[in-house]
């Protein structure tokens, strides 16, 4: 009996390739059709269950530009989300919006979870969440982002004094230059947190997120942030002739008010666009622009295409490096911003090794006399 070899008929396909489209077609049955909305909705609900409303409405407008560019590509159900779709997303978001480099990592890192959620209920392909790609941004250029400095925040706030004193807007301006406070800080505060008539005034953060204003940190974030007579006099100016007599959905008396009520986080940012841009304030754009033409010096909503305009935490980083720069010890800019030293030294502290160690020197010089200490 003779014994022949069997030769495998060669087929089309490899049996890897074979095989992959076998586990493709296995997959896609599993797969629950879901419309880009409908995602959204189920994603932000179960976000709910344990971020902040401020995180939960972030990641809402983030996303949203998502599911409205799905719109306009005719995506009605992710199952069909492809590597490729996500690359071109990503290209009209960046062109499109024109965003920074940061700005463009932070919607496509948001991307990337709601794409990794969306495979826990079967919506898109698994695996999909890895093919989202964002710019690396070097640890160095994303700690040390852009910073207002001090003197530039003192001559925005002299123009206001001198042009809209008093104002909500003078006010909103005034607490985040001299506290260096975060924005949802100086949203939540109330007319009674301001304490004009201790031994020592002061505003009262408190953390009340029962009643919509949480504060970064929660608790641990409470704490009282002395204020100048300077600031006191503001104030008091604006609560008494400027000030809108309202409350907010729940009976509190915001003390950053409008007509409507509390000021949103977002009201308080177009401030800060609004006067952040050079032009606002008087001063020649240095950006080689016709303010008459500039888009972003004549329509409002669209001040934050100025490329000097800021959003309110580069005010934080300035006022949190001036600080620093006097030689005020990092526990005290620590206790008075409520941030941890060592976040401090990652993403606010501005200061070269050269005044770090100037500083280190006079201190010790003050302390060690002998010169002793270290240099």
């Amino acid at each position: 009996m003779s014994r022949t070899n069997h030769v495998p008929e060669i087929a089309d396909e490899t049996d890897a390739e074979k095989l992959l489209r076998q586990l493709q077609q296995a997959t896609e049955a599993t797969l629950e059709p879901t419309k880009p909305q409908e995602a959204l909705e189920l994603y932000l609900e179960d976000k709910a269950r344990e971020c902040r409303k401020s995180t939960i409405d972030s990641h809402r407008s983030r996303l949203g530009f998502f599911v409205e560019w799905c719109a306009e590509r005719g995506i009605d159900d992710l199952n069909n989300l492809s590597a490729r779709d996500l690359h071109e997303y990503r290209v009209w978001r960046r062109d499109d919006g024109d965003l920074t480099v940061n700005s463009e990592k932070t919607q496509m890192d948001t991307l990337r979870v709601f794409v990794e959620w969306c495979e826990t209920i079967d919506a898109v392909q698994p695996g999909l969440f890895k093919k989202v790609k964002s710019p690396s941004i070097p640890d160095e250029e994303a700690a040390r982002e852009t910073t207002l400095h001090v003197s530039r925040g003192k001559e925005i706030v002299a123009h206001l004094e001198r042009f809209e004193y008093a104002s909500v807007e003078h006010v909103g301006w005034l607490l985040l230059t001299e506290t260096g406070v975060r924005v949802g800080t100086t949203r939540a505060l109330d007319v009674e947190d301001y304490r004009p008539d201790a031994e020592q005034p002061h505003i009262d953060v408190v953390h009340r997120p029962e009643t919509d204003t949480p504060i970064k940190n929660g608790p641990r974030g409470e704490r009282r942030i002395g204020i100048s007579a300077e600031v006191c006099a503001v104030v008091d100016d604006y609560l008494e002739h400027q000030r809108p007599d309202v409350t907010d959905e729940h009976d509190r008396e915001p003390l950053l008010a409008t007509s409507q009520g509390r000021v949103a986080t977002t009201t308080i940012r177009r401030y800060v666009y609004k006067w952040s841009r050079p032009c606002a304030i008087g001063q020649e754009c240095p950006h080689d622009r016709d303010p008459d033409e500039c888009e972003a010096a004549v329509d409002l909503d669209r001040a934050s295409g100025c490329p000097s305009s800021v959003t309110p935490h580069p005010i934080r980083r300035g006022y949190i490096t001036h600080l620093l720069q006097a030689g005020v010890p990092v526990d005290v800019v620590s206790d008075r911003c409520n941030v941890s030293p060592k976040v401090i030294d990652r993403h606010y502290d501005v200061r070269t090794e050269e005044d770090k160690m100037r500083q280190r020197r006079e201190v010790l010089d003050e302390i060690l006399p002998d010169g002793s200490g270290d240099r």
